[in-house]
């Protein structure tokens, strides 16, 4: 008997949360790992031993084909034990990163199978987690293919295990080749993703009407009145009208990193019209990518090498067109971020103000104000990585380092941290309008929605009627009381659903055939995009710390300390700026926020 997969059995949910989750620490120990094999001060003092030289060459040569006998691997045995506890953390780390790579590879597969459909617009969670899943693994492989000294301290604490324990480690083969295959990643990786890019490719093409929001000028955002509460005063108290709230206060980089690398695994599809567009803008915005925390690409090059790495006509054409690209991101970005830096001191004071005498105003025009610190947040984090990764001089564009020397922006971190705390501050402001809004429209309008379904599985019925529910209960004297919420239940049941609701699911056997019918959710896209709304404000009643704390994050100074420190005393120096120094020591606060629980030495 065969049976087709059915996608509400395979845990797609909990297992993209996971593997997120534990490639976000993986992504972390290996850029650890190539810290402190990449500084004389940390690596391990062996490394670096003139009487190794001769068995590190030996064992480079020969890697992954090890003799433990040769004569050369004298000195191993003599300090095996220090070897083996040295090494272990870095070796262990790189076991870990083939297990995650083999899990991605499974989900992945399965995900395929399932015929799932992705769009950020309809099944955000789902489509969301997949992307981020997708450009971790990429960023782990890359960051893997960096570390200096990682076939010495592979094949070192192999034979040191070897003479120890009579035999070398049992992962050892398999981790071997793996650092053979992904000596250049990209190139390894595009050939994995061939059978992946149908699932791929349509969830970066729904990115493309969000994107373009995203990378307007200055002038353009002006016109358009972006983040003016002022704008329509007759509608100052009215909720704004959006179907995707959560892509709207989405990250650009994030998302730059979604197409650029996502790109890069089915850059076969570059010649549709709508995936160039959104490779060439993504391209244009800036020249340097981030891996995990300071470690970045320029991308350009790196998209370049890649390219000339494969063989065909059609790729000499890319490789020109990213030259162009090259060229225009080097020479129109730094401006075009350095107005927009200036826009949003404007714009977030002018936020500030309101929201600091109008606090009620929080509530219907929360999105503002997290559209407003995901943008600047943007800004930083885009200048941070310019200004401490300049281009090769071999490209002859003169760069003005004003456009870099920004002596206005502790005025910007002072707006984030100021519209931070008065969000902090009027919290419950902010539950009470949104515990009202699910329970007096959100709760009214799920029914309607449910009621006008066709067809509904009982299982799937059965949970969109709890949601329903569950936020009808809610009241003000909740929050009056300091009732604790908690929604993560719901919302998790929402990610199992976007990707049980895929297709019509068919059961064979020899005898008969049963077709059991599912919700397509691309077919009730009003569902779904009520039901990603409702996550949205439910987060807005019981994780708004998290929520704020995430397009906040400065976190990223605690690897610029040297240009941290910098603009302190230009601060200091800078009469017009003085009032504003105290966002320094208040960014200290966020530097916890850098550390993950993969790595508790941190």
């Amino acid at each position: 008997m065969s049976r087709s997969m059915i996608p509400s059995q395979q845990k797609l949910a909990e297992k993209l949360t996971i593997l997120n989750e534990r490639g976000q620490g993986m992504l972390t120990r290996i850029y650890n790992i190539k810290k402190m094999l990449g500084s004389t001060e940390n690596k391990p003092p062996f490394l670096s031993d003139k009487q190794l030289e001769p068995a590190l060459r030996f064992l480079l040569r020969k890697f992954p084909q090890i003799d433990s006998k040769a004569g050369a691997l004298v000195p191993v045995n003599n300090i095996k034990t220090e070897i083996v506890k040295s090494l272990s953390l870095y070796y262990y780390t790189f076991v870990d990163i083939m297990d995650f790579k083999d899990h991605v590879a499974d989900l992945l597969t399965t995900i395929d199978a399932c015929q799932v459909f992705l769009d950020i617009t309809i099944n955000f969670d789902l489509c969301k987690n997949y992307l981020d899943l997708v450009t971790t693994y990429v960023s782990i492989m890359i960051l893997v293919s960096k570390v200096e000294d990682r076939k010495a301290v592979l094949s070192l604490y192999n034979v040191a295990h070897e003479f120890m324990h009579g035999q070398g480690d049992p992962s050892f083969p398999r981790l071997g080749q793996m650092i053979i295959d992904y000596e250049v990643p990209m190139k390894k990786m595009s050939e994995e993703f061939v059978p992946h890019s149908r699932v791929l490719k349509p969830g970066l093409l729904s990115l493309h009407s969000i994107y373009s929001e995203k990378t307007k000028s200055a002038d353009q955002m002006r016109a358009m009145q972006v983040l003016s509460l002022l704008a329509e005063p007759q509608k100052i108290s009215q909720v704004p009208p959006t179907t995707t709230i959560q892509c709207d206060y989405l990250a650009q980089d994030v998302m730059e990193r979604w197409i650029i690398f996502g790109l890069m695994l089915c850059y076969q599809s570059l010649q549709e019209a709508d995936i160039y567009d959104l490779w060439k803008t993504a391209l244009q915005s800036g020249y340097i990518v981030q891996l995990c925390r300071d470690e970045v690409l320029h991308i350009h090059s790196y998209v370049l090498h890649f390219f000339e790495g494969l063989k065909g006509q059609s790729m000499s054409k890319r490789v020109s067109e990213v030259k162009e690209l090259q060229h225009q991101a080097l020479q129109s970005s730094p401006d075009l971020h350095k107005e927009r830096r200036k826009f949003l001191r404007t714009a977030l004071k002018e936020l500030s103000l309101i929201y600091t005498d109008q606090p009620g105003l929080l509530g219907p025009k929360a999105l503002y104000v997290l559209q407003a610190l995901t943008m600047a947040q943007n800004e930083v984090h885009w200048l941070l990585r310019h200004f401490q990764n300049p281009p090769s001089k071999r490209h002859n564009i003169k760069m003005n380092q004003e456009d870099f020397m920004d002596r206005q922006i502790p005025e910007l971190l002072f707006y984030i941290e100021e519209l931070k705390g008065i969000v902090k501050k009027y919290h419950q402001v902010m539950q009470r309008y949104y515990v009202q809004y699910l329970s007096g429209y959100d709760a009214v309008l799920l029914n309607q929605l449910i009621q006008n379904l066709n067809m509904c599985p009982e299982d799937e019925s059965i949970i969109l009627t709890s949601f329903s529910t569950a936020i009808s209960a809610l009241t003000v004297k909740q929050v009056e009381e300091n009732e604790m919420f908690d929604f993560r239940g719901l919302r998790l049941d929402w990610f199992r659903l976007q990707a049980s609701f895929l297709e019509t699911l068919y059961d064979f056997n020899a005898y008969t055939s049963v077709s059991r019918a599912a919700l397509i959710l691309k077919d009730h896209q009003d569902l779904a995009k009520h039901l990603n709304t409702i996550v949205f404000h439910t987060k807005m009643v019981d994780d708004l710390d998290e929520v704020i704390n995430q397009v906040s994050d400065l976190s990223i100074y605690c690897f610029y300390t040297t240009l941290f420190e910098n603009q302190f005393k230009q601060c200091m120096e800078f009469p017009a700026q003085h009032r504003f120094c105290v966002v320094f020591p208040m960014i200290c606060s966020h530097f916890m926020n850098a550390t993950h629980p993969l790595c508790p030495e941190e």
